[in-house]
Protein backbone atom coordinates (compact mmCIF):
# COMPACT_ATOMS: atom_id res chain seq x y z
CA UNK A 1 0.00 0.00 0.00
CA UNK A 2 1.41 3.39 -0.98
CA UNK A 3 1.90 6.11 1.60
CA UNK A 4 -0.87 8.72 1.28
CA UNK A 5 1.02 11.40 3.19
CA UNK A 6 2.24 14.49 1.37
CA UNK A 7 4.36 17.47 2.23
CA UNK A 8 5.56 20.59 0.46
CA UNK A 9 8.08 23.21 1.44
CA UNK A 10 8.67 26.72 0.13
CA UNK A 11 10.35 30.04 0.92
CA UNK A 12 8.07 33.09 0.86
CA UNK A 13 8.54 36.85 0.98
CA UNK A 14 5.63 39.02 2.11
CA UNK A 15 5.46 42.81 2.29
CA UNK A 16 5.24 46.01 0.25
CA UNK A 17 7.47 45.64 -2.81
CA UNK A 18 7.44 45.07 -6.56
CA UNK A 19 7.56 41.27 -7.05
CA UNK A 20 9.23 41.59 -10.47
CA UNK A 21 12.01 43.75 -9.04
CA UNK A 22 12.66 41.40 -6.11
CA UNK A 23 12.64 38.32 -8.37
CA UNK A 24 15.14 40.08 -10.63
CA UNK A 25 17.40 41.05 -7.72
CA UNK A 26 17.43 37.45 -6.54
CA UNK A 27 17.81 36.04 -10.06
CA UNK A 28 15.06 33.52 -9.33
CA UNK A 29 11.68 32.85 -10.89
CA UNK A 30 8.93 32.50 -8.27
CA UNK A 31 6.53 29.56 -8.21
CA UNK A 32 3.79 31.98 -7.08
CA UNK A 33 3.56 35.76 -6.84
CA UNK A 34 1.20 38.71 -6.68
CA UNK A 35 1.30 42.48 -6.25
CA UNK A 36 -0.36 44.24 -3.32
CA UNK A 37 -2.92 45.70 -5.74
CA UNK A 38 -3.81 42.37 -7.38
CA UNK A 39 -7.33 41.22 -6.60
CA UNK A 40 -8.28 38.19 -4.53
CA UNK A 41 -11.10 35.89 -5.64
CA UNK A 42 -13.54 38.02 -3.63
CA UNK A 43 -12.52 41.13 -5.64
CA UNK A 44 -10.62 42.84 -2.80
CA UNK A 45 -6.91 43.70 -3.18
CA UNK A 46 -4.39 41.58 -1.30
CA UNK A 47 -2.87 44.59 0.44
CA UNK A 48 0.61 43.01 0.40
CA UNK A 49 2.95 41.64 -2.23
CA UNK A 50 3.99 37.99 -2.15
CA UNK A 51 6.69 35.84 -3.70
CA UNK A 52 7.06 32.09 -3.24
CA UNK A 53 10.16 30.13 -4.26
CA UNK A 54 10.98 26.43 -4.41
CA UNK A 55 7.56 24.91 -3.91
CA UNK A 56 8.91 21.38 -3.36
CA UNK A 57 6.21 18.70 -3.20
CA UNK A 58 8.55 15.68 -3.48
CA UNK A 59 7.51 14.09 -0.18
CA UNK A 60 10.14 12.48 2.00
CA UNK A 61 9.67 11.07 5.49
CA UNK A 62 12.62 13.24 6.54
CA UNK A 63 11.47 16.67 5.43
CA UNK A 64 15.02 17.90 5.98
CA UNK A 65 15.86 16.91 2.39
CA UNK A 66 12.94 19.00 1.11
CA UNK A 67 14.03 21.97 3.22
CA UNK A 68 17.59 21.70 1.91
CA UNK A 69 16.36 21.70 -1.71
CA UNK A 70 14.10 24.68 -0.99
CA UNK A 71 16.84 26.89 0.42
CA UNK A 72 19.63 25.69 -1.90
CA UNK A 73 19.11 28.46 -4.52
CA UNK A 74 18.98 31.05 -1.71
CA UNK A 75 22.10 30.10 0.25
CA UNK A 76 24.40 32.43 -1.69
CA UNK A 77 21.84 35.27 -1.54
CA UNK A 78 21.84 35.93 2.22
CA UNK A 79 23.25 39.46 1.82
CA UNK A 80 20.75 40.27 -0.95
CA UNK A 81 17.87 38.90 1.12
CA UNK A 82 18.94 40.98 4.11
CA UNK A 83 19.21 44.09 1.92
CA UNK A 84 15.68 43.44 0.60
CA UNK A 85 14.32 42.86 4.12
CA UNK A 86 15.88 46.07 5.43
CA UNK A 87 14.92 48.16 2.39
CA UNK A 88 11.27 47.02 2.21
CA UNK A 89 10.57 45.88 5.76
CA UNK A 90 9.25 42.59 4.41
CA UNK A 91 9.09 39.23 6.17
CA UNK A 92 10.54 35.87 5.12
CA UNK A 93 8.97 32.48 5.80
CA UNK A 94 10.23 28.95 5.31
CA UNK A 95 7.03 26.94 5.19
CA UNK A 96 6.50 23.24 5.76
CA UNK A 97 3.02 21.99 4.83
CA UNK A 98 2.53 18.32 5.71
CA UNK A 99 -0.75 16.54 4.94
CA UNK A 100 -0.86 13.44 7.09
CA UNK A 101 -3.14 10.45 7.48
CA UNK A 102 -3.52 9.03 10.98
CA UNK A 103 -2.38 5.47 10.28
CA UNK A 104 0.53 6.32 7.98
CA UNK A 105 4.19 6.82 8.88
CA UNK A 106 4.59 10.42 9.97
CA UNK A 107 7.46 12.59 8.77
CA UNK A 108 10.26 14.03 10.84
CA UNK A 109 9.68 17.79 10.73
CA UNK A 110 12.80 18.97 12.56
CA UNK A 111 15.03 21.29 10.50
CA UNK A 112 18.79 20.75 10.59
CA UNK A 113 21.23 23.25 12.06
CA UNK A 114 22.08 24.31 8.47
CA UNK A 115 18.47 25.27 7.86
CA UNK A 116 18.23 26.99 11.24
CA UNK A 117 21.47 28.89 10.53
CA UNK A 118 20.09 30.09 7.16
CA UNK A 119 16.84 31.17 8.83
CA UNK A 120 18.74 32.98 11.57
CA UNK A 121 21.05 34.73 9.08
CA UNK A 122 18.07 36.01 7.05
CA UNK A 123 15.61 36.50 9.95
CA UNK A 124 13.31 33.92 8.34
CA UNK A 125 10.40 32.53 10.33
CA UNK A 126 9.75 28.79 10.15
CA UNK A 127 6.08 28.08 9.59
CA UNK A 128 4.55 24.60 9.89
CA UNK A 129 1.01 24.37 8.58
CA UNK A 130 -0.09 20.85 9.56
CA UNK A 131 -3.11 19.02 8.14
CA UNK A 132 -4.16 15.69 9.69
CA UNK A 133 -6.79 13.47 8.09
CA UNK A 134 -8.46 10.26 9.25
CA UNK A 135 -7.69 7.19 7.16
CA UNK A 136 -10.38 6.41 4.66
CA UNK A 137 -10.86 2.71 3.93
Amino acid sequence: MANKNACRTYFAIRGQFDPIEISSRLGLAPSLSWKATDLRRDGKPYGFAYLEFGNDADYEVYTEAQLQRTIAPLRDKVDTLNDIREEYGCEFYLSIVPELYVDEIHPALAPSMEVIDFCHATRTKIDIDLYIYPNEN
